[in-house]
């Protein structure tokens, strides 16, 4: 039998399927928004680490900073100025907005530009591995939410319901 090559191999993830996994990942981190007493969202930390708030800011933004470079081919990073909003309402209206532009964006980028490396804030990498480390970046501090939940006494939503 011969091994298959990248001509001969099939594709096993479409642009779709990244973008339902992703989205999937999305919708498990605004359920776990959810699940924080709103009191508890900006103010609760363990051991000096950020709030759940904060962390799920800096996840959205990482993920509107892919959505910036695969719409305009823009990589520069532009960090919001100023204190961002510390109450769920905001953060979720920010988050809900994002949802409807990643559904057009990412199956809309050609896949060749897709594997494409470009100049990034975390330096050279494809648009590809920048989205990958998004959903990463964000399952790392879903993780964190968790922690924070479970120390509150809340059960967190079961992590594989995507």
């Amino acid at each position: 039998m011969t091994a298959p090559t990248a001509t001969t191999s099939p594709s096993v993830l479409t642009l779709q399927g990244l973008l339902t996994h992703w989205q999937g990942h999305r919708g498990l981190t605004r359920r776990v928004i959810l699940a924080f007493p709103e009191d508890q969202l900006f103010t609760f930390s363990i051991g000096g680490m950020r709030s759940f708030g904060e962390l799920a800011w800096e996840a959205y933004g990482v993920s509107a900073y892919n959505h910036q470079g695969l719409t305009t081919d823009d990589w520069s990073w532009n960090p919001p100025q100023g204190e961002l909003p510390r109450d769920r309402a905001a953060l979720l209206a920010a988050w809900d907005a994002l949802t409807p532009q990643l559904d057009a964006a990412l199956p809309a980028a050609e896949p060749t530009y897709l594997t494409t490396p470009q100049t990034m804030a975390w330096g050279t990498m494809s648009p590809l591995v920048s989205v990958q480390y998004a959903i990463d970046n964000e399952i790392h501090h879903r993780g964190q939410g968790y922690v924070y939940l479970r120390a509150l006494g809340i059960e967190p939503p079961a992590f594989y319901e995507r």
